[in-house]
């Protein structure tokens, strides 16, 4: 439980709210045109850059992702499967209790294999 005046912010995989809705750009498509589903719970300005987190859910297909040169992501999946793909050929294949870092400047492609519900940060 949570005092009045905490600044702790909870995650879970059943957020309340209502999500920002949106689909990968046609030029980033390789395959299928997912709905995505974003819950943002935080997003501050930090003196060191950027931080943002919340929870993400996502319909199968495939995508082209480029990080920012200052952008990093860690995520954990808490229901479904995907695949990160980097430009070399090799993937992961995460899971449920699983999570991936993205490291700055990452490229490749990000693959839902089944409908994916994670948590995410990402700092730039």
């Amino acid at each position: 439980m949570t005092s009045p005046a905490s600044r702790l912010i909870k995650l879970t995989a059943h957020p309340k709210s209502a999500p920002d809705l949106d689909h990968p750009r046609p030029d980033r498509l390789v395959y299928g045109n997912p709905l995505r589903e974003t819950w943002s719970r935080v997003e501050e300005d930090l003196s060191a850059g950027k931080v943002y987190c919340g929870v993400w859910r996502c319909e199968p297909g495939r995508w082209r992702i480029t990080m920012g040169e200052t952008e990093r992501e860690l995520f954990t999946v808490l229901t479904g499967r995907c695949r990160v793909h980097d430009v070399h050929g090799g993937y992961e294949e995460v899971g449920p209790g699983e999570g991936l870092y993205l490291p700055p400047g990452f490229a490749g492609e990000f693959e839902v294999l089944e409908h994916l519900t994670k948590t995410y940060m990402i700092s730039e």
